[in-house]
């Protein structure tokens, strides 16, 4: 599994297409030739990018879901709404697409966020609200989530 390290500023041009700054794309490198799938995000309005290694990992999760389970099969449908794979061209620009830009809100200025192994893509604006409404909050979530492991027992 790859780490993607940092959070990135960029322009979206009036076509929806992003460039990936450089630093950004070495770290995708080994993930250029596979390809990406975009989507969007379960819990914030911005979109996911994930390497296609990630995401056939996360498919062989959902796939295992019993899709004769009602809740399974509208997470599916949710989960995959509006999913398209998307690859960096030679000028190293990502292309995304007008329904995804709609759903996100993004308009010229991006962020690009690093999220362990996949990175989210946000309007500037929403990215920056998104980091200030949970400022106050994150140290009580860091101490729940961090401050014990799935045993109860303190994470060292």
């Amino acid at each position: 599994m790859n780490s993607f390290i940092g959070t990135y500023e960029c322009k979206a041009d009036a076509k929806g297409r992003l460039m990936i700054p450089a630093i950004l794309k070495k770290q995708l490198s080994s993930a250029l030739q596979d390809g990406f799938v975009l989507k969007r995000a379960v819990f914030q309005p911005c979109l996911e990018l994930y390497p296609m290694a990630e995401w056939n990992k996360m498919m062989e999760k959902v796939n295992g879901l019993n899709r004769f389970n009602k809740k399974n099969n509208d997470f599916i449908r949710r989960f995959t709404a509006g999913v398209k794979i998307v690859e960096v061209d030679s000028a190293g620009r990502l292309l995304i697409p007008k329904d995804l830009i709609s759903f996100s809100g993004i308009s010229k200025n991006v962020v690009l966020a690093s999220v362990v192994n996949i990175l989210e893509i946000w309007d500037k604006d929403k990215y920056e609200h998104a980091i200030d409404d949970a400022a106050s909050d994150f140290a009580d979530l860091a101490e729940e989530v961090m401050g014990q492991d799935d045993n109860g027992n303190g994470v060292s």
